[in-house]
Parts: C-alpha cells; sequence; structure tokens
C-alpha cells in the first residue's frame, strides 16, 4: 500500500510513469507441481493403478503374477528414465504425458481386443485394429525421438503382459517393430502430412507382420480357394488402423502442445508467418532491425543445423529477438539516420538505460501478444548479462575529462559522479538453452560485421573468433550446455552464412563514365557509432 502512494507521489512530480509492464507470474504451488517428488509419487502411483486395473479387469489367468512382472517392468522403466532422460525425469508434466500416453495405449488396446473377444467385433480383426504406434508417436513428435523409443519399448512390454490373457511374443513383436518405425518416420516432423506418411508407414508394417505370423491366412501352399474379399478386409483393417492412428495424433497434437507446454517443429513453422503484426510493424516503424532480425535468423538457423540444436525454433525466434526496439528505433544504429544521432545529446549513463530497456519492452510485446513462452526466454536471454560496452567506455572517458578538468577548476575528486558497470549491464538472464545461447551469438556477430570496412574470410574468421571468446571469457555462456566442440562447428557455420551474404560484388560504370573506362566504385557507407547489440 506504502509503495502505491510512493508511485503515486512520484508521478504527480514527473519522475515515474503510470505504465504497468507485463510480467509473467510466478506461481510457487506450480513449480512445485512440476519439480516435486511428491507429484511424481502420486503420478507413478497413478499409473501403476491403471496397470492394475487392466490387468486384473476381465478373467485373465494368473492376475497376481502378472502385476507383480509389470511393477518389475515398471521399476526397470523408472530406472531408465532417471539414467538416460534426466531432464524428462525431473519435470512431472513430461512425466504426465509419457506414461499418461502410455496408459492411454493400453487402454485403447484393451477396449479392442475385448470388444473381439465379447464378439462385437469379428475376432480374426481385433488385432489388426491395435493401435501399435500411439504412445511412439505422440511422444516422438512431442518429446524427439530418444523418448518415442522409450516408450515404444515399456508400452510393447506392458502390453503384453496387461491387455492379452496369456503373455503374448506376436503382439511384443509387432508393437516393438511398429513404434520403432513411428518413430523413425517422424525424426523430423515440419508437415502435418509426414503424420499421415508415418501412418501408412506403420500400416504397411502391421498388414507385413500379420502375413508373417498368420493373422492373415493366405493359403498358397495349402492349394485351397483364396477368400480375396476377407484378405482384402483385413488388409484395410492392418493398414488403416495405422492411418487412422497417425490421424488422431494429428488431431490431437495442438491440445497437447497447449496441456503441456510442448512445441512441434510443425508449430514453429506456422509462427514462422512475417505477416505477424509484430514483425509487419517491424518492416515500417524499424526496417533496419527487421533486416537485422531475418539475418540473425538465417545465422542461427545454419548453425543449430551445423550442431543438431532446434533450427527451426532458433528461425522463429530469431525473427522477434528484437522486437522491443519498437519503442524507440531511432536510438538504434540499424535505423539511425545518417545525418542525426540522438544519443550525442544524451548522457553515456542515459543511452544505455535506453539500448538495454529494449529486452525488457520486448518482452513487454511479447506478453501482450501472447507469443510463446520460449521466444519470450530468448528476448530475455539473448544479451545474457553483457555489457554496453560503447557507453561504458564513453562514461569512462567523460570521468577521466572531469577529472583533469577538476583540477583546474579546483572540484573535489568525490564531487565527480562514479561510473558503475552494472549501470551499463543487461539484466539478464544469461541464455539457458542451445537455441538462445546460438541467437546470442548470431545476434552480436551480425552487428559487428556490419562495421568491417572490407569484407574478407580472414578478417569474418578473426572477428567470429573474437565475439566468441569475449563471450565465454565473460561467462555469458556457461549456462546454455554448449560445448566448445559446438562452438567451434558454430563459428564455422557463421562464417559460411556471412560469407554468402557479404561477398564483394564488382562495380559497374555509370553511363557518364562508361565510355572514359573510368572505374566507378561504391561509395563507403559509414556506420553510426552506436551499437545496438
Amino acid at each position: 500500500m506504502f509503495r502505491f502512494f510512493e508511485k503515486r507521489r512520484l508521478i504527480k512530480k514527473g519522475l515515474a510513469t503510470a505504465k504497468t509492464r507485463r510480467r509473467r507470474l510466478q506461481n510457487e504451488f506450480l513449480n512445485r507441481l512440476e519439480t516435486g517428488m511428491l507429484a511424481k509419487i502420486l503420478i507413478f502411483g497413478a499409473f501403476i493403478a491403471g496397470l492394475a486395473a487392466l490387468i486384473f479387469y476381465g478373467s485373465q489367468p494368473q492376475p497376481t503374477e502378472k502385476f507383480l512382472i509389470a511393477l518389475l517392468i515398471f521399476l526397470t522403466a523408472l530406472a531408465q528414465l532417471w539414467v538416460n532422460h534426466p531432464n524428462s525425469f525431473a519435470s512431472n508434466s513430461r512425466i504426465v504425458l509419457m506414461f499418461g500416453t502410455m496408459l492411454v495405449h493400453l487402454l485403447l488396446t484393451k477396449i479392442i481386443l475385448v470388444l473381439a473377444r465379447n464378439g462385437t467385433i469379428d475376432p480374426q480383426y481385433g488385432p489388426l485394429l491395435v493401435p501399435y504406434a500411439f504412445a511412439p508417436l505422440v511422444c516422438s513428435v512431442l518429446m524427439g525421438k530418444n523418448q518415442g523409443l522409450y516408450v515404444a519399448t515399456f508400452v510393447s512390454l506392458w502390453g503384453a503382459i496387461a491387455v492379452f490373457r496369456g503373455i503374448d511374443a506376436v503382439y511384443l513383436v509387432m508393437s516393438l517393430i511398429c513404434g520403432f518405425i513411428a518413430v523413425f518416420v517422424t525424426l523430423q516432423v515440419r508437415r502435418r502430412s509426414r503424420l499421415i506418411r508415418a501412418g501408412v508407414f506403420v500400416g504397411l508394417a502391421t498388414w507385413v507382420l500379420a502375413i508373417t505370423f498368420g493373422l492373415i491366412i493366405i493359403p498358397w501352399e495349402l492349394g485351397l480357394a483364396i477368400d480375396w474379399k476377407t484378405i482384402g478386409y483385413e488388409s484395410i483393417a492392418a493398414i488403416g488402423s495405422g492411418i487412422v492412428t497417425a490421424m488422431l495424433v494429428g488431431g490431437a497434437l495442438p491440445i497437447l502442445e497447449t496441456l503441456f507446454g510442448v512445441t512441434t517443429d510443425i508449430s514453429w513453422l506456422e509462427a514462422a508467418d512475417l505477416n505477424h503484426p509484430l514483425l509487419k510493424r517491424l518492416t515500417i516503424e524499424a526496417p533496419g532491425t527487421y533486416h537485422h532480425s531475418l539475418v540473425v535468423a538465417n545465422l542461427a538457423e545454419g548453425a543449430a543445423e551445423a550442431v543438431g540444436a532446434n533450427a527451426t525454433m532458433c528461425r522463429v525466434c530469431a525473427y522477434f529477438h528484437d522486437i522491443g526496439k519498437l519503442v524507440k528505433p531511432e536510438y538504434f544504429t540499424e535505423n539511425m539516420s545518417p545525418d542525426r544521432n540522438p544519443h550525442d545529446e544524451l548522457a553515456p549513463t542515459m543511452s544505455a538505460l535506453i539500448i538495454i530497456a529494449h529486452v525488457k519492452e520486448g518482452v513487454d510485446l511479447a506478453l501482450k501478444h501472447k507469443l510463446n513462452q520460449q521466444i519470450i526466454d530468448v528476448i530475455q536471454e539473448h544479451h545474457g548479462t553483457s555489457m554496453v560496452t560503447y557507453f561504458y567506455k564513453r562514461a569512462l572517458q567523460q570521468q577521466e575529462d572531469a577529472r583533469a578538468g577538476g583540477k583546474i577548476m579546483n572540484i573535489r575528486e568525490e564531487d565527480i559522479p562514479e561510473v558503475s558497470e552494472e549501470s551499463f549491464r543487461y539484466s539478464g538472464p544469461k541464455p539457458q538453452t542451445r537455441e538462445s545461447g546460438i541467437i546470442s551469438l548470431a545476434d552480436a556477430i551480425e552487428s559487428a560485421s556490419r562495421a568491417l570496412e572490407k569484407v574478407t574470410p580472414t578478417r569474418l574468421e578473426q572477428l567470429i573468433n573474437d565475439i566468441i571468446e569475449k563471450r565465454i571469457l565473460d561467462g555469458q555462456l556457461d549456462e546454455c550446455n554448449l560445448t566448445l566442440k559446438e562452438l567451434r562447428m558454430i563459428a564455422e557455420s557463421f562464417q559460411f552464412t556471412l560469407q554468402s551474404m557479404l561477398h564483394s560484388r564488382i562495380a559497374y560504370p555509370t553511363e557518364n563514365v562508361a565510355a572514359s573506362g573510368a572505374e566507378v566504385s561504391r561509395p563507403p557507407q559509414t556506420a553510426p557509432p552506436v551499437s545496438a547489440a
């Protein structure tokens, strides 16, 4: 309450603004729910209860023995998750996604086989209609190939125990093979049509395996008449089950992405539309920043592909990383007019404040337009806690000049204001992911490359290596898990892309001097003295 009245007093004096900045709400309860051990125990307990219900439902022989085997498989799955997928184990939402999807997969299989046993479905069609690829497809597309293979393995083991009267080896083999095929076909899904293609491959695999194991009988060697009609229906059931499963997964993806905060390459491509209102504003109000963002996107995408990071995410996040410059575009180098530099009229601390503020303004705009959370993170992190070096050195120079003048004017040393390094640093945080680290480097290198008078491979290589080395020494890359080998590969990718963009061109003569044979070169471009990076 006291802060409210103090703010009102400052507003009246013109020392504060009534504007309220949008902030991401940090909910302590949700944080504990996401990472707490109690929540993990409840999730795993619910999964075990679901397994027990599937095993003990119906007249299965030796259900207790089957449940004990399922528990042993669960302990193995838990150990594998903890050792091989520590990030997924740490996130309760990811655990819910993986184990919840497997439970739904097992439930669908159980329902189909129970209906086949009851005569609702022709028994010969039951094994052919099982959605063998449901859980592997969902987890592969949403979480990656490693999680997809993990789910394909354990859902097959539990399925062979929980949904059949005995331990069915045929189901186990068919489920494993179809699950692995689903994962391999969806290693990089950038279009929804790829899901249908995966469904076709899974359906064909189901059909071939069904013939191999005798679920579809073609009596060539018995000399009997072949019932092509029945074989046709069975083939349609086998292939159609894979296609229908892929269609169900495609329809469920947007819901699952929203519920679990996951963004697939499909959604990233949809977000890459340059007709977004913020990007259209950039083209009109800050065209230099817009061009800068496009170049950074190209640099980041190429580097991400080189090291196996998410290239599509890098491109989209790079488009939006500097949207905060829309608030005061004329204060950034790429948008300045050649004859006026507004920073000449400001103190270095004020100039640095304006430059640094574009990060917070960018987060504000991103929240207002409900951009993806990962885009917001990149906006916050792309400068880390780095320093606005130009204005810091300028402030130090002014301080030295003040001290020199103070000796003449008899000004006391303590009356000369100190220059605080923290006032010239971004508030961070440092890049937390490989993609954020790549965009951070691409942003700095693109800005610096525009100041090169003559672009040569040697100069570009030196520039790139110097910037990466400074970032490492400043600790800006400590939290983004980029290795030295990956940084070398990123540097090589940056150099290749920049050389392609900044290659020299021949000078074409104009009509006035063409006859005399005089060579006409392009006028040199002078860069304003302020770096916006």
